[in-house]
């Protein structure tokens, strides 16, 4: 008589990137070019593709970890929870509303080629202990965040990648885990600096200037008589077709990312060894990144820079209880 089987999980799937996440192929792993086509906000209307409400139940289920720190006024008075005045131009609902969407879309994609982590995983495991440390310390750095409806899921591709979409949208691929070994304490500073830049809005503030830019541009045409004032609202979803987030927002997300992993209990330093570990791993790519990112060394020497601040409050962070391992690591050819 066999055996039931398990269910199973792919690790080597093609799952397509949503359009407000990171895009496939750049040479620097994690921080690729957001790409907004017209999917960026005409997935408003789509219908929803998956049961709303059960997504959170990980979050506040009985027996997770202590809290790493009380989100407190403290966390207010962190410089980098500064966001720009940007992120005001351009909606937040409507952008976190379209990227719930896309990311439920990419969810049903990834579970048809089983490769959606399942809920008993122990990477998936790892990944929302690890989560449930990090975002009670966002509630306080960007008030939006206690209404965002939270999840972190685990996507069998080899990639190595990971990202936070706006509204707290968390992936990471099963590549990134598996190709560099990550340790808890990497994850973290991977996980700390994707949320940071939904905590500061980069998408946001990226669509505003844009916005901004575009609505000076049909300004000045349509006091001279040209062109339609009306395009630069009209045309947001059609004619971004690439936005990239500056060497400003990376730092900036690099600076809040260690801020949040500490206070979370997680070794800052980590972030010195995982820039070391993705430098590795991009040896003989193409520089066509570094237009718009900080180098892999210009990364550590401003992270090493900030122990000075982070080590402290790391000192002070209560320490998780569990500790997790990566993927088996897969025998190399010979």
């Amino acid at each position: 008589m066999s055996t039931p089987e398990r269910t199973a999980f792919h690790t080597d799937a093609e799952v397509a990137l949503p359009a407000l996440a990171h895009a496939a192929g750049c040479a620097c792993r994690l921080h690729a070019r957001r790409r907004w086509g017209t999917a960026a906000l005409a997935t408003l209307a789509a219908p929803d593709v998956w049961a709303q409400g059960a997504q959170q139940d990980w979050l506040q289920q009985p027996g997770g970890p202590a809290p790493a720190a009380a989100p407190s006024a403290t966390a207010q008075n962190w410089d980098e929870c500064k966001r720009s005045s940007f992120t005001k131009v351009a909606s937040a609902g409507q952008v976190e509303q379209a990227a719930t969407q896309q990311y439920a879309q990419m969810l049903q994609q990834a579970s048809s080629k089983k490769a959606l982590g399942p809920q008993n995983h122990p990477q998936v495991q790892r990944l929302r202990y690890i989560a449930q440390r990090i975002i009670p310390l966002t509630l306080a750095c960007n008030p939006r965040a206690k209404d965002w409806k939270w999840d972190v899921n685990l996507i069998g591709s080899e990639q190595l990648n990971a990202f936070c979409m706006p509204g707290g949208k968390i992936a990471f691929y099963y590549g990134i885990l598996a190709k560099l070994q990550l340790t808890d304490d990497e994850v973290a500073m991977i996980m700390g600096h994707e949320v940071a830049h939904a905590l500061l809005e980069h998408a946001r503030e990226r669509m505003g200037k844009t916005l901004a830019t575009r609505g000076a541009i049909e300004l000045g045409a349509a006091l001279f008589g040209v062109g339609n004032l009306g395009r630069a609202a009209a045309d947001v979803g059609g004619n971004l077709l690439t936005l990239t987030f500056s060497r400003s927002d990376e730092s900036e997300a690099d600076a809040l990312g260690l801020v949040l992993a500490a206070n979370a209990g997680y070794n800052p330093q980590a972030g010195v060894t995982l820039w070391q570990k993705m430098m590795s791993a991009s040896k003989g790519a193409p520089p066509q990144w570094l237009s718009t990112h900080p180098s892999g060394t210009t990364r550590i020497k401003d992270m090493e820079a900030r122990m000075a601040r982070v080590q402290p409050m790391f000192a002070r962070a209560h320490k998780p209880d569990q500790r997790f391992g990566p993927p088996v690591a897969k025998p190399s050819a010979s």
